[in-house]
């Protein structure tokens, strides 16, 4: 690869069908990972999130001081933010008692002001257009805040809302359904529907999650929360090492042109 392709590639992959799959299985091992050590490991939601809150600074700093794209180091930040968004809106929702409703309706309005304040400073939200650390910042902030209100919303999708988890995991899935339509169908922006798919895999992997390890008497199949962890990591590496993954190719963002 000669150093002109270089400087057109980001850091961050190329949004494929596999960005997807590894992206849901991801989503799922947060939940169930985050369960793990809150509930199982009895350290609670407020130490889970820190420990994962810690995992996920080191993560980022990593991610953003690398040259180039390393897809280890990519999930392994996109899990970091799974793990910490489970343990963070369970502390918000059950611990705090602010309530499931309460809880999203926080978080959307963070996620918004994440997109809102990254739009305003650099013109666009695009992750085409992620090649500064300060676009960079903004996209790791918005991913958390997006993964955290996925949870909520999954908690209140299976709890609230009395749909259960498979209930929930089928009416994420059908939005998700209706995004990836307006892809193909519409000229809505990429960018609008790419966010919109990207917060409602959180929610679809946090009911699958709870649907894995929650007990028979709650609606769930009662596995292992370790077990159903250690089983997802081994499909997220092996995806990453079956499927090559590209790094997306990058335009600069307004404020570097």
């Amino acid at each position: 690869m000669n150093n002109a392709t270089e400087r057109t590639l980001g850091k961050v992959p190329e949004v494929t069908l596999i960005f997807w799959i590894i992206k849901i299985a991801a989503t799922t091992l947060g939940e169930t990972g985050g369960d793990a050590v809150s509930m199982s490991m009895h350290l609670g939601y407020l130490v889970g999130t820190a420990i994962f809150a810690a995992i996920f600074l080191i993560a980022v700093i990593a991610q953003i001081k690398a040259k180039k794209f390393y897809p280890f180091l990519y999930w392994t930040t996109i899990i970091a933010t799974t793990t910490v968004g489970t343990t963070l809106a369970d502390f918000a929702d059950r611990s705090l008692g602010i309530g499931y409703a309460g809880g999203a309706s926080i978080l959307f309005a963070l996620l918004m002001a994440s997109l809102a304040i990254w739009y305003r400073s650099l013109g666009t939200v695009s992750v085409d257009t992620i090649s500064s650390p300060r676009a960079e910042m903004f996209y790791w902030v918005t991913i958390m805040f997006s993964q955290t209100l996925g949870t909520a919303l999954g908690d209140w999708t299976a709890g609230t809302a009395s749909l259960g988890y498979a209930g929930g995991a089928v009416v994420c899935s059908a939005l998700l359904a209706v995004v990836v339509a307006a892809y193909y169908w519409t000229n809505i922006s990429r960018t609008l529907l790419f966010w919109a798919a990207f917060i409602l895999t959180r929610p679809l992997g946090a009911v699958v999650g709870d649907l894995l390890d929650k007990p028979l008497s709650a609606g769930g199949l009662a596995l292992s929360r370790y077990s159903a962890s250690a089983v997802l990591l081994t499909c997220i590496v092996a995806c990453i090492l079956l499927f090559e993954q590209t790094a997306a190719a990058r335009r600069p963002s307004p404020d570097c042109t």
